[in-house]
Formats: C-alpha cells, structure tokens, sequence
C-alpha cells in the first residue's frame, strides 16, 4: 500500500450534482412506485429533471476536472484486474476518483437511468391520464412495451442502487475507506501515484 494524502478531488459542480440526482432518482422511483393523481405529474419531473442531470454530466465530463473526465469511467482490463485483486485486502484504496469498479458502476447507472427517463417521453399512463411529451410520437403498441420496459428498468435501477450502497458499506467497514464523506467535503484519501480510475 502506498502512503496516502489528503487531496481535494470532488469539485463543487460534482458534489451537488450527485445529491441533486441521488434526490431526483429517490423521489422520481419512490412517485413511480406509489403512484397517484397528485403526485404523477411530480414523477414526470423527476424524470425531466434526471434526463437534464445525465445531459449536463456528458458536457461537464468533458470540460470538468480530470478525476469526473469520461475517459476517467473506462478502466483498462489491466487496471480492473489487478484492482480486483485487490479487494480482499483490508486497506483503503487510495484511487484518485473512481475506482474501477466504482467507474463502471457509474457507467451503469448512467445508462440505466438515460434510457428510463428517455423511455418515460414515450409512454401514457392510463390510469392517472398522464403521458409523456412525445407520446404521440408512437403508436399504443409501442407504448405499451416501453412501458414495460419502464416498469423493468425501475428493478434494475433500485437493484444498481442497493449494490451502490452495499458497496459503500463494504469499503467503509472492510477496507476502512469512507467513499460519502468526500462527496460532501471534496476531500479524498489518494497514493500520490494515481490517476483517475487507476489502482
């Protein structure tokens, strides 16, 4: 293990960005999962609001700070091996950002959550006469098996996000690495060797 420092890696943009989606996803699924006339229109803007998160996470991912880059969430199979094997060991990591897992597991999320608000403009609700903007866009069929999708993609988005906190607990209480702290303060332990992404 090589010796840690105090570094500042989360920048400000970052930091609220996650809360801000971590909140919009929380509501949003929790307005899905208990849906009524007067909260359906608010599960609509959760996913409006989800949908302008991911558009301005690309954009800051390629002007923003290095360890929040886009090439920064695509580990090299070299890097996710010899970080795997790590995982046992019961010490913190010390990555600069993300590691490799961690960077997948955002990928992940990132492409769950697109395609669930993106299908969510596409679908009607009948049971509470809702429907999203570009419904018209398609016939009922197709709305039909969006919905479906959408119903699916809610699963898998809760069980991504039962693993995120899994794994927080994990790191916190094996490899004795707090991963939430530093998304409030910016503040990380790192080895003064690594990159972003890398072990």
């Amino acid at each position: 293990m090589g010796q840690l420092k105090r570094e500042k890696i989360w920048d400000p943009v970052t930091r609220l960005w996650h809360w801000v989606l971590v909140a919009a996803v929380g509501c949003g699924w929790s307005f899905g999962q208990y849906m009524s006339f007067r909260n359906v229109q608010w599960h609509f803007y959760c996913g409006y609001t989800i949908l302008a998160l991911i558009v301005f996470r690309l954009v800051w991912g390629m002007l923003g700070p290095a360890p929040i880059r886009l090439r920064a969430l695509i580990p090299t199979p070299k890097n996710l091996y010899t970080y795997i094997l790590t995982l046992g060991r019961r010490e913190p990591s010390g990555t600069r950002g993300h590691n490799p897992l961690g960077a997948l597991s955002v990928l992940a999320m990132l492409v769950l959550l697109s395609a669930q608000a993106s299908i969510g403009l596409f679908i009607v609700s009948d049971d509470f006469f809702e429907y999203g903007p570009l419904s018209h866009l398609v016939s009922d069929a197709v709305s039909n098996r969006l919905t479906w999708w959408h119903k699916l993609l809610a699963k898998l988005i809760l069980a991504v996000v039962v693993l995120h906190v899994c794994a927080i607990a994990f790191y916190l209480l094996w490899k004795r690495e707090n991963l939430v702290t530093p998304m409030f303060s910016g503040w990380k332990s790192v080895k003064a060797s690594t990159e972003p992404g890398q072990e």
